[in-house]
C-alpha cells in the first residue's frame, strides 16, 4: 500500500500551480527545505520523478502533469467533504472563498463583507480578485467556493445566478458637461478608453460600440477604472465605465458623467459555483447578501445550472 497524506497532496499542488519551490512554499506557509523534503517523500512513495528541477524553475515530468489533474480532483473532493459537514449545520461557519472581478470588488467587497460580517459572524472570509478567466479556472479546480462575475460565463460544470444588471455610463472631460450625449455610432469615432486585454468589461464596451476592436492611434488601454477616469480628466479621451463605480472614481476627477439613450449599454451581474458544491443553499443564500449590498433587487432570471 501505497501511504501519502493530504499535506503532501497539497504541497505538491502548490509546486505545480506555482512553477518555483519558493513560491510554493510562500503559498503554504512552509520552509523551502521543508517542502523540497515533503515533495521528494511524495516521489518516493510513488516510485517515480515529479518535477524535472534547475537552478531558476521547476517542470513537471510528464507523470507529474497527470499526477498534478488527480490530485486537484481528489483536493477538490476532501474540501467539499468538509463542505458538506457544513452545509448540514444550521449555522453558516468557516472558510468561505470568494472570487471578484476588478470592476466588482472595489466597489461592492467592504458592503458584501461589512453584511456578511453581521449576518454570519463565524464565516472567515476571504476574497480573490481577478479576471473571470482565472476566476472560473480556479473555482472548478475548487480552489474557490463561489465568484461574483459578469454572466454569462459558459461553463457547463457551473451554476450561474443571475443577481442584477447594471447599466454602463458615459465619462467625458469636465468641460463636456452639457453637450449631447454621442451615439454609440458617434463613439466610434472617438478615443476610447478602455481596460486592457482579458478584462470582460472591455469587451462589453466594444460590443456596446460595434466594434471588435479599435485602430491602435484611437485606442489606449489602462489596467484599471480608475486610471481611465484619470485620463479622461486629463482630456485624452472619453470611457465608460459601470454605474456602480461613478460615485468612487469620478470624486476627484474633473469628468463629466452622462447616460446614454435607450437601449443603454449594460452587464449582468451574478455568482457563479459547482453544480457539485454542497454549499450551494448557503450560496444562495448569500447571493441575497449581495444584491443588498448592491441596493439591487433581485434579477428575475432563472438559476442556470448549465449554459446552453
Amino acid at each position: 500500500m501505497i501511504n501519502l497524506t493530504l499535506r503532501q497532496l497539497r504541497y505538491f499542488d502548490a509546486l505545480a500551480r506555482h512553477g518555483h519551490f519558493g513560491r510554493a512554499a510562500e503559498a503554504c506557509s512552509i520552509s523551502q527545505p521543508a517542502l523540497s523534503m515533503q515533495i521528494k517523500e511524495l516521489e518516493e512513495a510513488l516510485g517515480g520523478l515529479l518535477l524535472e528541477r534547475s537552478a531558476r524553475q521547476v517542470a513537471l515530468t510528464r507523470f507529474g502533469e497527470e499526477l498534478a489533474q488527480r490530485v486537484r480532483d481528489i483536493l477538490r473532493s476532501v474540501d467539499e467533504l468538509g463542505d458538506f459537514a457544513r452545509a448540514s449545520q444550521d449555522r453558516f461557519a468557516g472558510r468561505l472563498r470568494i472570487g471578484m472581478i476588478p470592476t466588482i470588488a472595489p466597489y461592492l467587497l467592504p458592503k458584501i463583507t461589512k453584511n456578511l460580517t453581521r449576518m454570519h459572524p463565524e464565516l472567515d472570509i476571504r476574497v480573490r480578485e481577478t479576471m473571470t478567466p482565472r476566476l472560473i479556472q480556479e473555482l472548478v479546480e475548487g480552489r474557490l467556493d463561489t465568484a461574483i462575475v459578469a454572466l454569462p460565463v459558459s461553463e457547463p460544470s457551473l451554476t450561474e445566478v443571475a443577481l442584477f444588471d447594471e447599466k454602463f455610463l458615459l465619462v467625458r472631460p469636465g468641460a463636456d458637461e452639457g453637450t449631447p450625449v454621442p451615439s454609440r455610432e458617434m463613439m466610434r469615432e472617438m478615443r476610447l478608453l478602455l481596460l486592457e486585454e482579458g478584462h470582460c468589461f472591455r469587451d462589453q464596451a466594444l460590443s456596446f460600440c460595434n466594434m471588435q476592436s479599435a485602430p491602435p492611434r484611437e485606442m489606449l488601454d489602462a489596467n484599471s477604472l480608475s486610471t481611465l477616469v484619470q485620463m479622461v480628466s486629463a482630456g485624452i479621451g472619453v470611457t465608460l465605465i459601470p454605474e456602480m463605480a461613478v460615485a468612487v472614481e469620478t470624486r476627484s476627477a474633473s469628468v463629466s458623467v452622462a447616460r446614454f439613450r435607450d437601449p443603454q449599454p449594460s452587464r449582468t451581474i451574478g455568482m457563479v459555483w459547482r453544480k457539485t458544491s454542497p454549499l450551494a443553499r448557503q450560496l444562495l443564500q448569500i447571493s441575497e447578501v449581495v444584491c443588498l449590498s448592491a441596493g439591487k433587487v433581485r434579477a428575475r432570471q432563472p438559476v442556470r445550472s448549465q449554459r446552453t
